[in-house]
């Protein structure tokens, strides 16, 4: 049986979903460079390079600020396989399907979950948190920065972070999303620990989760009373495959050609600049927001301080049929929209403005193309 190839298969779809974005050229032809070895000094220089832009998008100084092999879960579960100990008390917030995601694997781990539950669309705020710690012995507490399936950020991350170490926790954030599309400032707010994952803002295709974890965070790892419970995710040895030198040891092969579309993609952002990277989010987001209320689509987060600018999460005009509509879209446009999840599904929209797909003249086909599926159905 013959097939036809990929290319010939995959039509050219406009990426307006919660991921993954649209990916620039050049990042693509970083992914097609000729494949060396893991440990060839070439491939060495650019792991080299590929952590130092990642700890200024981060805004780091963190030496363990590495890409994880795997996409964005992957970053979440080295965060939890490394920092939960079985028994461990962690704080999570929970206010959409990713918070829940984090208590389901603390949990796999053998940590106990306490939970902060907040309305969807809403975010915690600090003084919830102070409750949730004062009971004493928490180890950690673990928010999501950027909630996709609500499109909340969660503000007063810097207050947060000094109410978790006054308990002599570990702050754990996730920054899938909110990563290179608007402010992540893991050093100022007090971050021990953070993930994020290539596809969304940093606009390169699936497959890698960067993460970075402080001295603090380390040492944490390195005391724990029982080994970390998954080999291929265990940072005390993935550690030395990234520290510079002749002490570099292998771990297991890494995802060359994902490093060298990382790479790429980190470049073209600090090429850019990270102010008018995080403004150019802003202005677009103000520009779609303006465009899909004219249409009677109505905002999941009511607080337009809390939105984030890279995921809006809307609900449909009165008696529209959102899967009818996305389909319609995919198939007439080759637009895609993301649908809602958990309590949304079927609902509401979750549509991306991120990284590559976050321009002036996409906004505006974007909201053109709705705008006439809206007409004719």
């Amino acid at each position: 049986m013959q097939h036809s190839s990929v290319g010939e298969q995959i039509s050219n779809v406009r990426l307006h979903g919660p991921g993954p974005s649209d990916v620039p050229d050049s990042v693509l032809e970083a992914l097609s460079t000729t494949t060396i070895g893991h440990l060839d000094p070439d491939f060495l220089r650019v792991m080299d390079q590929t952590q130092e832009m990642l700890r200024e998008i981060f805004q780091t100084k963190n030496r363990m600020t590495i890409p994880v092999s795997g996409t964005g879960s992957a970053g979440m579960e080295t965060l939890v396989a490394n920092l939960v100990e079985p028994g461990d008390k962690v704080v999570v917030v929970r206010n959409g399907v990713f918070g829940g995601r984090i208590a389901d694997e603390i949990s796999r781990f053998g940590g106990e979950v306490v939970e902060i539950n907040v309305d969807w669309g809403k975010t915690v705020e600090p003084e919830q948190v102070k409750k949730a710690l004062s009971g004493g012995g928490c180890q950690a507490v673990f928010l999501v920065h950027a909630e996709t399936s609500t499109g909340a950020l969660q503000p007063q991350m810097q207050k947060i972070g000094q109410l978790v170490h006054e308990n002599d926790a570990l702050f754990l954030v996730d920054c899938v999303t909110s990563l290179g599309g608007t402010e992540v400032k893991v050093d100022e707010w007090g971050v021990d620990a953070a993930y994020s994952g290539t596809q969304k803002c940093l606009s390169v295709p699936p497959g890698l989760a960067p993460i970075t974890v402080n001295d603090r965070a380390m040492e944490k790892i390195r005391n724990r009373r029982t080994p970390v419970q998954s080999w291929y995710f265990d940072l005390t040895m993935i550690e030395q495959y990234w520290t510079e030198g002749a002490t570099r040891k292998y771990h297991h092969t890494a995802p060359v050609n994902m490093i060298f579309a990382l790479h790429e993609g980190l470049r073209l952002i600090l090429e850019e600049g990270l102010d008018s990277v995080f403004e150019r989010h802003r202005k677009n987001a103000a520009a779609l927001q303006a465009g899909l209320e004219e249409l009677g689509f109505t905002y999941i987060v009511e607080n337009p301080d809390q939105r984030l600018p890279m995921l809006h999460a809307v609900f449909l005009p009165e008696g529209r049929d959102e899967g009818k509509l996305r389909k319609q879209l995919r198939e007439e446009c080759n637009l895609e929209i993301g649908g809602g999840l958990g309590d949304f599904a079927a609902k509401a929209w979750r549509v991306g403005l991120m990284g590559h797909s976050c321009r002036e003249e996409k906004v505006e086909a974007l909201l053109r193309d709705v705008r006439s599926v809206l007409r004719s159905g």
